[in-house]
């Protein structure tokens, strides 16, 4: 009787300490996390969004807006779709075959975009889609995610693992779960030259580098390294070109996307809350791993709650948005007009806007 009752333990036992899964955890100290405090004290200023529709498609990652005013949202789909204010909608325009993240039109209304599964590409005002690059020194790009274009016309922009690639562990979601549970430093700052059409690395070991935006100056970048909770500063030019400092950290949130705000600073969107497991965690390899072999509906999971966040160039929280309802999940971004704040989601099935004062 005992031997019929401790194999299948035994057996258990074996599968969650032995069983191979892809990722090899490393140990850190997460920074304790504060919660909806202080700056990040807990509100309701995002409950009177407003809602553009997509239809049969989802997930509006990252918008951009072009010379003429004209707003384009990312999809799931692979689609980029035009916002078409007349019919409160998100209408397709051209579709990239792969997953379409961050996006940004250039001088010439060209909208260069970082696609998880295909590298960064163009697309010109007609339609054509064109492969800008998919190497960096050597090694391929597999997690194209956010950029922005410099005055010069340099595109600098991320790669937020090259471990777990986008396409081959099953979608952006699920490649950026892997590479948060591992925070092996996967990630690095890319920047490709439109004059020579060569991409070269500016920084590596980047835990999940995510959002990309250039600072008002054209002096440094910014980039969300979202598995640490904070924001960084690439020096590019000046007496610390090459070096890295800390913006802001220990967000209450993960960090996705950043982009410029019109009244100065920077709006952040952070995705889902930390989660408390996983931070309890942080130092304990072997048990991460253990959580990974557990079945998906055991895992920590991301929480649904609306928040994005405005700082200023030295890290001063300037404003922070909430809706703890989470109606509209998974907050990666803003794009903001004279009039509105526009919201974007990772997985929402419409995209947000917020009437501004």
């Amino acid at each position: 009787m005992k031997t019929m009752i401790l194999a299948p333990v035994l057996a258990v036992a074996a599968y969650l300490f032995f069983w191979p899964v892809a990722v090899t955890p490393v140990a850190w100290q997460a920074p304790e996390d504060k919660g909806f405090s202080g700056d990040f004290s807990v509100n309701d200023k995002l409950s009177n969004m407003e809602f553009i529709r997509i239809e049969d498609d989802f997930g509006p990652e990252d918008l951009a807006i072009d010379s003429k005013g004209n707003i384009v949202a990312s999809l799931h789909s692979g689609t980029i779709a035009r916002y078409a204010p007349e019919q409160n909608k998100l209408i397709p325009w051209v579709n990239t075959g792969g997953r379409p993240l961050g996006i940004e039109f250039d001088a010439h209304d060209n909208l260069i975009v970082a696609d998880a599964f295909r590298g960064l590409l163009a697309v010109t005002p007609d339609s054509n889609i064109r492969i800008l690059s998919q190497h960096a020194d050597g090694f391929e790009i597999l997690y194209a995610d956010d950029l922005d274009i410099a005055k010069d016309g340099k595109i600098y922009f991320s790669d937020a693992s090259t471990k777990f690639g986008a396409q081959k562990f099953g979608g952006t979601l699920e490649a950026s779960l892997l590479d948060l549970l591992e925070h092996g430093g996967h990630g690095r700052l890319l920047v490709y030259d439109p004059k020579t059409s060569m991409t070269h690395t500016l920084a590596d070991g980047l835990n999940f580098a995510n959002g990309i935006v250039l600072s008002a100056d054209q002096k440094s970048v910014l980039i969300n390294e979202t598995g640490s909770y904070r924001v960084l500063r690439y020096w590019i030019t000046g007496p610390d070109k090459g070096n890295i400092d800390t913006v802001v950290e220990n967000l209450p949130g993960f960090p996705d996307n950043i982009s410029r705000a019109l009244e100065g600073g920077y709006w952040l969107g952070l995705a889902s809350p930390r989660s408390s497991a996983l931070d309890s965690l942080s130092d304990s390899p072997v048990l991460r791993t253990v959580v990974q072999r557990l079945p998906a509906f055991a895992r920590p999971a991301a929480q649904h709650y609306g928040h994005v966040v405005r700082i200023s160039d030295s890290g001063e929280v300037l404003e922070s948005l909430q809706d703890p309802s989470g109606a509209y999940p998974l907050t990666t971004g803003v794009l903001e007009t004279k009039s509105h704040l526009f919201i974007s989601s990772l997985t929402a099935d419409k995209l947000a806007m917020l009437a501004k004062d």
